[in-house]
């Protein structure tokens, strides 16, 4: 019979690249995380001490008297004092319309002898932490998250807070006391988890595709094996040749012929033995596991009962055999299977697939709890440390859990389903477990489809520009426009950009789309100027791994040349991200801007970039973020933001433009607080080509560069 037709050696290798994949996902989506929690930190802590030097130059000079010898001996007559009130009124005119919503000061003593929670006056602060160090002289900020918090306005609920320490300072440079600010960031929070969650979803796409190409070498692998197992079946053909052949010749003689048939049988027994068992680890392999599971399948079906598959996967496992070599990471992987044994019921089964990985099915589970308290007993075992050969070794693993009749009734459909499980635990930090559930498998059909999709689109002609127009907030003439990337699929209809750019950027398509959107807009540039309908200037997008690749300068050199554009009619928008987290950007921006290109920074104000650091960038232009414009008129904070992001361009002397305007009252508001350039729906859709010039062949138009 055959004996190794689902032998896995080749499955090794492929996992072994999955967990490597795998790691870097997680070490990314970890450290971004924290950084940019540790840029919010630094970000809020610099606002809240400029912040505190406002309240030192304000009211310090009329009120620090006062706050530095109040009488505390009696707390309420203090709160009622006109002083007091006169210093809340004066605080709170101070932080309105900013994100602080709480504001306290303490004098040397660490006595609170100012709140805007007037409750807490009189609270004794000399333990603190924070405050110990503003006493020393250094700010000190701590992010919390509060579920019910009095602010300016009042009470208010989910709150994800910033407070910061800051010392106060009198004319002599000594500190004179301490001032707190509290922060909202819940905002800047959320955004991040979303972030967070897209970039982890990212990586799960990523890694689904690559464990496609690598199904496809484990195909090729198993076509190798299955010539060994034919050349095995022969050497097993011929050995029972020969012990019948031996046999004919032993007939007279019983003692011999009793001898023979031991060995044919000893013979045949290590052969099954090694068909069915991993050498390793002496547990059942693959082949043997899969004959236990679909025979419990078939009883649980009967009986009504359910069946956990338990896959299990060594994290970091690759560094032992690294670092230690692999005689260490066999020995452990024998301890480890040692020790996994022992968790389990005598009628539940272990085996080993290969690598680092191992699998166990559990019978009459009752349910998902049981199931988890299955998972949860195998961590608490692996936690102990293993002791081999004067090394002590800590051992974590993520493990997925597929529950049948639930995630499914056949036995290739459970493993698979539990082991993309085990993906998700690896994928949300290790050291976990994680129940499969369907979306996980609809999702990756989706995106891979939309990949594939996407591959083809450009060379079936599939892809468009549109061109939204952008108009001067004032006079009314036409700037320019920017040049909008549309992809109409004839499988899919019109797909957004919202869902299609990030899989772009994620499989690195992103770059030749880049190109092409390049080219086109160039190349229409120039065929409306030979039509006699001169656009001034043209906005092109460019992602961070055209940023990244090193060669844009060049391509872009190039395709001016080839149209014969004058450069400055090419303004290329690129985002904050690009310009805070390529390690290039600095170098090609500037050389970019000697080539003549205009450069804009798209959607300004929603990340978390350096003032200090974007003065030195080689820009042109700021564009103000939709997310503003649309509180314009409903949100007094969006107004303060758009003042002060016009007051900084016009002090940096960069030219500044709106997205998203939509509205009259928001058109009007820009201009009244001096934002040059509005681009929205108010005075345009992104349309194609013909009808661009249609709509805008009389319009007036501001002289191209």
């Amino acid at each position: 019979m055959p004996l190794f037709s689902n032998f896995n050696l080749s499955r090794y290798f492929s996992t072994v690249s999955l967990v490597l994949i795998v790691l870097a996902g997680g070490l990314l989506v970890y450290f971004y995380e924290r950084y940019s929690v540790a840029q919010l930190l630094r970000l809020a802590e610099d606002r809240n001490t400029a912040m505190t030097q406002v309240f030192r130059n304000t009211l310090w000079p009329g009120y620090g008297d006062y706050l530095k010898t109040v009488d505390l001996r009696d707390v309420p007559r203090l709160r009622d004092a006109d002083t007091y009130g006169r210093l809340h009124a004066e605080v709170t005119r101070l932080m309105r319309d900013t994100e602080v919503v709480k504001a306290k000061v303490y004098n040397r003593d660490g006595l609170t002898v100012y709140s805007s929670e007037a409750a807490q006056v009189g609270e004794d602060k000399r333990g603190n932490a924070g405050f110990r160090s503003a006493l020393d002289g250094r700010a000190a900020s701590e992010l919390t998250h509060r579920d019910a918090f009095s602010a300016f306005e009042g009470s208010r609920v989910d709150l994800d807070l910033i407070s910061s320490y800051v010392p106060i300072r009198g004319a002599d440079g000594q500190i004179e006391g301490v001032f707190e600010l509290y922060q909202d960031v819940s905002p800047f929070l959320a955004q991040l988890r979303r972030t967070i969650w897209w970039i982890a979803l990212g990586v799960l796409s990523v890694l689904g595709l690559l464990y496609w190409a690598q199904y496809l070498v484990v195909r090729h692998a198993h076509r190798i094996l299955r010539q060994q197992e034919a050349q095995l079946q022969a050497s097993n053909n011929a050995l029972e040749s020969r012990v019948l052949q031996r046999t004919a010749e032993l007939e007279s003689s019983n003692r011999a012929l009793e001898v023979e048939v031991a060995e044919r049988r000893a013979t045949e027994q290590r052969l099954d033995h090694l068909a069915h068992h991993d050498p390793l680890t002496g547990l059942p392999n693959r082949l043997m596991f899969n004959a236990q599971l679909e025979r419990s399948l078939k009883s649980a079906d009967r009986a009504g009962q359910q069946v956990a598959v338990i896959f299990i996967d060594l994290d970091q496992f690759k560094d032992v055999n690294d670092s230690l070599g692999h005689a260490v990471g066999d020995e452990l992987l024998r301890a480890v299977a040692q020790r996994l044994g022992e968790v389990l019921r005598a009628n539940d089964h272990l085996a080993r697939l290969g690598g680092d990985e191992f699998i166990c099915m559990v019978e009459g589970v009752q349910g998902s709890s049981g199931a988890a308290h299955v998972a949860q007993k195998i961590h608490d075992h692996l936690r102990a440390p293993f002791h081999l050969d004067d090394h002590t070794h800590h051992v974590s693993a993520s493990i997925g859990i597929s529950v049948f009749p639930e995630d499914g009734r056949a036995v290739g459909a459970l493993v698979r389903n539990a082991d993309t499980a085990m993906y998700r635990a690896k994928a949300q930090g290790r050291n976990g477990s994680h129940f499969y559930s369907p979306e996980m498998t609809v999702y990756a059909r989706e995106r891979l489809r939309l990949e594939g999709l996407l591959r083809h689109a450009l060379e079936r002609g599939e892809m468009a520009l549109h061109f939204q127009p952008q108009f001067h907030s004032v006079d009314g003439v036409l700037l320019g426009a920017e040049a909008l990337l549309r992809w109409n699929s004839p499988e899919l209809g019109a797909v957004p950009p919202a869902r299609f750019v990030p899989v772009a950027e994620d499989t690195g398509l992103i770059v030749a789309l880049g190109d092409w959107v390049l080219r086109e807009a160039c190349r229409q540039l120039a065929d409306w100027d030979l039509a006699g309908f001169v656009l001034p200037r043209l906005a092109v997008n460019v992602s961070a791994k055209q940023v990244e690749r090193g060669d844009l300068v060049l391509r872009v050199a190039e395709v001016l040349q080839t149209h014969g554009l004058a450069a400055g009619r090419l303004e290329l928008e690129i985002t904050e991200s690009v310009i805070m987290e390529v390690d290039n950007a600095m170098d090609v921006l500037e050389r970019l801007r000697q080539t003549g290109v205009r450069l804009s920074v798209d959607d300004f104000g929603t990340g978390y970039s350096s003032l200090s650091y974007l003065k030195r960038l080689p820009l042109h232009k700021l564009k103000i973020d939709r997310s503003f414009v649309v509180g314009i008129g409903q949100t007094p904070g969006d107004e303060a933001i758009i003042r002060t992001v016009v007051a900084l361009a016009h002090s940096l002397q960069l030219d500044l433009i709106a997205e998203g305007v939509e509205t009259p009252q928001q058109a009007s508001f820009l201009a009244s607080v001096g934002c040059p350039g509005v681009q929205g729906f108010l005075y345009g859709h992104p349309v194609d080509a013909a009808d661009f010039v249609r709509a805008h062949a009389g319009a007036p138009r501001q002289p191209s560069v």
